[in-house]
């Protein structure tokens, strides 16, 4: 059987570009929020996991001392060496590595970041528990990801129903992308990062407008299953959940990103 790992592989291998100019990932407003909140330092230190093209280690690069981008697919380390060479960016580097298992030593970074891609991991208990291993005390954890809906989200949302449009959302993610893992949902991730010992600093979310036929074009989603997936976007729960509008000649939906940003305490071994 083909691992999660290998299929993200698979897939983003193949993808690289296209993540490369995607505005959703080099533009989107959580990009913007993620440096605000976490105000970097010029001296820090930061790891970006799963970096994909870069972006994120690049938002960040004319702001602190050193950027390690980390992710598991050599062709997106490839497209986020190009992109920080073009901008001039001599303070990045590019390593191979598994978000469950950072290749660094402990107390390692002043800031971990992760954005819109620990929904496929395989483990991110274990995802967490290595970002607070190599972080110094007193560091940040910046994650960024889309997010299910629960009752924090939608208020009006039964329990009940919370599982339901979590089940089918996940589905319609996992039909475009095989490779896709679960969202959690923003209360998960804040239960994950306490039990990993982590403060919650701040957590929060926000609209993310998508363009239906670029996000089925970036993964090559073949005739039947964007039509599969059309079918499924306009019919409940997730009509209701992502919204889905024509705008001239797009169809537009809208998903949830959170935003959590965690601090590791200055005293862990207290706690």
């Amino acid at each position: 059987m083909t691992s999660n790992r290998s299929l993200a592989q698979q897939k983003f291998g193949a993808a690289a570009a296209d993540y490369a100019t995607s505005t959703v990932h080099a533009r989107g407003e959580s990009l913007g929020r993620l440096v605000e909140l976490v105000a970097p330092e010029k001296r820090w230190r930061v790891l970006d996991v799963a970096t994909g093209a870069g972006h994120t280690a690049l938002a960040l690069a004319p702001h602190v001392a050193k950027v390690t981008a980390s992710d598991i697919t050599e062709a997106m380390l490839a497209e986020a060496k190009k992109l920080a060479k073009a901008r001039g960016f001599g303070n990045v580097k590019t390593v191979p590595a598994k978000a469950e298992d950072l290749p660094f030593p402990d107390m390692s970074f002043d800031l971990v970041t992760c954005r819109l891609a620990a929904h496929h991991f395989t483990n991110v208990a274990a995802f967490a528990a290595e970002a607070y291993r190599v972080l110094m005390p007193n560091g940040l954890l910046a994650l960024v990801d889309n997010i299910s809906p629960d009752q924090e989200i939608v208020p009006a949302l039964s329990a009940e129903d919370a599982k339901a449009w979590t089940k089918a959302y996940n589905a319609f993610e996992k039909l475009r992308d095989p490779s896709h893992g679960h969202c959690l949902s923003l209360s998960a991730w804040r239960d994950v990062l306490g039990k990993a010992g982590f403060d919650i600093v701040t957590a929060e979310h926000m609209d993310q407008d998508l363009e239906f036929g670029s996000w089925v074009a970036r993964m090559r989603c073949d005739e039947a299953t964007v039509a599969r997936l059309r079918t499924l976007l306009h019919e409940q729960p997730l009509r209701d959940l992502l919204k889905p509008r024509d705008a001239e000649t797009a169809t537009l939906f809208t998903l949830q990103e959170g935003i959590i940003v965690a601090r590791k305490p200055a005293n862990p071994s207290s706690r």
